[in-house]
């Protein structure tokens, strides 16, 4: 295993993790500039205002991408664990 399979690797992993991490986080960005544009409308200052809807639009995402999100890291995984034999020899 020489240096550009490690990096290959690497940026594998790298680019399975954002596309797992990207609904979650859209969803909280989203969530949370609706709440501040509506807090700044309103003038309501609670901090705590913002991480109920948060919180919810994270778990309905995760709920809607959650079988997509499984299903990408189990594939990694796969094809991981199948390339070991090539990696080692």
């Amino acid at each position: 295993m020489n240096a550009g399979t490690v990096m290959e690797l690497g940026r594998q992993a790298l680019e399975v993790l954002l596309l797992v991490s990207a609904p979650m986080l859209l969803a909280a960005l989203a969530t949370g500039l609706v709440v501040s544009i509506f807090q700044a409308a309103t003038q309501i200052n609670e901090m705590t205002l913002s991480f109920i809807p948060k919180l919810v639009a994270m778990f309905v995402t995760l709920l809607l991408a959650g079988p997509w999100m499984l299903t990408l890291l189990t594939d990694y995984m796969r094809r991981l664990i199948e390339s070991i034999p090539a990696l080692i020899g």
